[in-house]
């Protein structure tokens, strides 16, 4: 009977060493929370971000990692709902215990998890999200490298004279994101006297936009302008096509997937115009070419297709800006990060990483200022226009 319970012992002391030095392994990483869409409407994009993410995390650990840390990637799918995003936030925060998180992808889908990022004082990197609400609203846990749609309407305000648009009408998904880029480019276009016509909305998970498209079809508008991601928007071009529409087509959000379009809407994307944030297709042309070329070699390696580095790149810097900011700060801790993230001075694949403040004194959100390019599809290529 003694032998057994000294055995019962040794075995149970063995087992909590286990767990002890299991613990003290896992301890070993830094944790980065990541909060994509990888089911459900912008799937698509969300998992070119996430596969974008992990080339970084894999570069950063082939380096020796943070600190002398390698760092986890805590992948999580917000299923492109809002209040998924702020369930799988908190989940991040309390389960898994990440100091930082990368996210949300759609704009609705961060303004959700925005109220947990300052209920836990934890910071997220937000990689794509355009909408203006999100640096402007009094939230210091928010860091945004992707522009606006206010810093994107005021790079267009550069070529508009160029584009001969007299007058713009914009169909647009009816989120913030959508309904934020309407706004600003309309500020833009009014300021330069060229006419704001029809403002038409479609629900994300619309697939049917004929309606809206004959009505502005019937419209004096000489340009259309449209904010969707690249599923929808292939159907507006395929059923613009089909309705005999001549007019311009412009995009915003930098979220079309040139090459995608290319592939999917085939002669119904030729002639259109997109604003993006990246230039793969002219990596001697980006601000950091040895870094993008870098970038591409990896995408290519692992079998992904081209197309989806227009937005993976946005996983990629979004990763290498948390990584910049955890070393700064010395510490993986959310506070230490946070202050550090104001510190970050980090040449990205679209230009520099450097936060400026916006929003509320002492409530300020971090917005860098990246490079806007303009492209144009041209017989199933993507060139950059002579204007």
């Amino acid at each position: 009977m003694v032998k057994h319970s000294k055995l019962l012992t040794a075995i149970a002391a063995a087992a909590l060493l286990s767990t002890g030095l299991a613990t003290q392994a896992f301890a070993q990483t830094i944790k980065i929370g990541v909060n994509e869409p990888l089911t459900g409407p912008f799937a698509a994009s969300g998992t070119y971000v996430v596969n974008g993410a992990k080339i970084a995390a894999d570069e950063i650990n082939a380096k020796g990692g943070v600190l002398g840390k390698k760092i986890e990637l805590v992948i999580e799918d917000n299923k492109s709902n809002p209040t998924e995003a702020a369930a799988v936030a908190e989940k991040l925060i309390t389960a898994d215990k990440v100091p930082v998180i990368m996210g949300a992808w759609g704009s609705s889908l961060t303004l959700a998890v925005m109220p947990k990022l300052m209920e836990y004082k934890v910071p997220m990197v937000v990689e794509t999200s355009s909408s203006g609400k999100i640096t402007t609203t009094g939230n210091p846990y928010i860091f945004r490298i992707s522009p606006p749609s206010s810093v994107e309407a005021a790079a267009f305000k550069d070529i508009l004279p160029k584009m001969s648009v007299k007058k713009a009408d914009f169909l647009v998904i009816n989120n913030d994101w959508g309904r934020g880029a309407a706004d600003d480019f309309g500020k833009i276009f009014k300021v330069d006297n060229v006419g704001v016509g029809l403002v038409e909305t479609m629900d994300q998970s619309a697939q049917d936009m004929s309606a809206q498209l004959s009505k502005i079809k019937a419209s004096d508008s000489d340009t259309i302008m449209v904010t969707t991601a690249v599923e929808q928007l292939t159907l507006v071009l395929k059923q613009a096509t089909a309705l005999g529409i001549k007019k311009k087509i412009i995009t915003t959000g930098g979220s079309q997937n040139p090459d995608q379009l290319i592939d999917q809407a085939g002669t119904a994307a030729n002639g259109t115009f997109h604003l993006t944030t990246f230039a793969p297709w002219y990596p001697d042309a980006t601000p950091n070419p040895e870094a993008t070329k870098y970038f591409l070699g990896e995408w290519k390696k692992r079998g992904f297709n081209f197309a989806g580095a227009t937005e993976s790149f946005r996983g990629y810097d979004g990763i290498r800006t948390i990584a910049a900011a955890i070393q700064k700060a010395g510490k993986a801790e959310p506070e230490a990060i946070t202050k550090a993230l104001w510190e970050v001075d980090l040449l990205g694949l679209n230009g520099k990483i450097k936060f400026q403040k916006q929003g509320p004194a002492g409530k300020e959100s971090g917005q860098s200022m990246p490079n806007v390019y303009l492209i144009k599809i041209d017989d199933a290529k993507v060139v950059l226009p002579k204007l």
